[in-house]
C-alpha cells in the first residue's frame, strides 16, 4: 500500500513509519518544515499521488501542565491542523481510509471510558481546549463520512511508552518522566520529585503493541473508534518503584510534591471493544515488567536522560 502519515516525525509516528516500511508499504511522512499543516493548501503538493491510507497523527500539544498555559494556542493551531487534513483527504484523497487519534481525555470524568461515551459529558478542565479539538476531528470525520461516504478510523491511546521517545527538551509523558528522573538520581546523585501524592493512577500499553493491533484493526473495520490500552492501570507509586527496582534505586527516597498539576486521578479505558474484534488481544500485550526494562534499557543505550 501507499500510505502517508503526518506526525511522522513524533514518537508514534517513527515506530509506525518503521512498521508499514518493513511490512512494505511505500510511505510518505513530511515534516513541519516541509509541509506546514497549519497553512490551508500545504498537502496540495501531494495531492498527485493516490494514497491507500493516511494516518493523521499530527497534533499539537505536549504533556505534563503545557495544556494548562496554551489553551487559545491549543485551539487555534490544532483546528488549523486537522481543518488542513480533513479538506485535504476529502477533496483530493477520497479513495483512502483515514486513520486518526482521538484521546482519551476527551472522556468525562468519572464516566465508563468506554466509546460510546467518547463525546458526552464534559472534559477534565485543565485538558478541555485540547480534549475539543479530538472531538471536533472526531465529528468531522463523521460528517464527511455522512456527506461524501469516505471511510475512516479513530483510534483512543492510552499512555505510550517503549524505545525511541523524542529527547528535544519537550515534557515529557510521566512514564517517561519518572525513567529519566529515577535513572538521573541513580547516575548523578538527583533527588526525584513526583507530581502529586502518587496514589493517581495510571495506564501504559507499549507502543509495539498499539501499532500492532491499529494495523489488524484498519483491515477489518471502518468508521468506528476504538480505545487501545491495556485495560489495567497502576498507582504512579507503583510505576516508580517498579522503575527503581530496574535501575537500583532506593523508592523510599522519592519525594512528593502535593501541590503540583496532576490532572486526572484515574483514566483506564475500557478494552472490551477491541477484545471482542481481536480476541487474542490482551494476552499479546507485552508484560509491563518487560516493557519497561526496554525502555529504561533505551535510555541507557541513547544516554537520553
Amino acid at each position: 500500500m501507499t500510505i502517508f502519515v503526518t506526525g511522522g516525525n513524533g514518537f508514534l509516528g517513527t515506530a509506525l513509519c518503521a512498521e508499514l516500511r518493513r511490512r512494505g508499504d511505500t510511505v510518505i511522512a513530511p515534516g513541519s518544515k516541509d509541509c506546514d499543516l497549519t497553512k490551508q493548501g500545504s498537502l496540495e503538493k501531494f495531492s498527485d499521488q493516490k494514497f491507500d491510507r493516511i494516518f493523521h497523527l499530527a497534533a499539537w500539544t505536549q504533556a505534563g501542565d503545557f495544556c494548562l498555559y496554551h489553551p487559545g494556542e491549543q485551539w487555534i493551531i490544532n483546528q488549523q491542523i486537522n481543518t488542513s487534513l480533513l479538506q485535504w483527504w476529502q477533496h483530493a484523497q477520497p479513495q483512502a481510509k483515514l486513520v486518526f487519534m482521538g484521546t482519551s481525555c476527551a472522556y468525562a470524568p468519572g464516566a465508563d471510558l468506554s466509546e460510546e461515551n467518547y463525546m458526552d459529558g464534559e472534559p477534565i478542565e485543565s485538558l478541555y481546549t485540547y480534549a475539543m479539538t479530538k472531538r471536533m476531528l472526531f465529528q468531522g470525520a463523521r460528517a464527511i463520512q455522512k456527506q461524501y461516504g469516505l471511510s475512516w478510523l479513530c483510534f483512543v491511546p492510552s499512555t505510550l511508552y517503549g524505545p525511541g521517545y523524542h529527547t528535544d527538551g519537550r515534557q515529557m509523558h510521566f512514564i517517561f518522566d519518572l525513567m529519566r528522573k529515577i535513572i538521573r538520581a541513580k547516575e548523578f546523585g538527583e533527588t526525584v520529585v513526583l507530581w502529586g501524592d502518587g496514589y493517581q493512577k495510571r495506564e501504559v500499553i507499549h507502543v509495539r503493541d498499539f501499532i500492532g493491533a491499529m494495523l489488524a484493526i484498519c483491515d477489518i473495520a471502518e468508521n468506528d473508534i476504538f480505545n487501545l490500552g491495556s485495560g489495567e492501570e497502576f498507582t504512579i507509586r507503583r510505576f516508580a518503584e517498579t522503575i527503581c527496582a530496574i535501575v537500583g534505586y532506593n523508592s523510599s527516597a522519592i519525594q512528593f510534591d502535593t501541590d503540583r498539576y496532576v490532572g486526572a486521578t484515574s483514566k483506564c479505558l475500557s478494552v472490551k471493544k477491541i477484545t471482542g474484534l481481536l480476541p487474542g488481544y490482551s494476552s499479546g500485550l507485552t508484560p509491563l515488567h518487560t516493557g519497561l526494562m526496554e525502555t529504561i534499557e533505551w535510555f541507557y543505550e541513547k544516554k537520553a536522560y
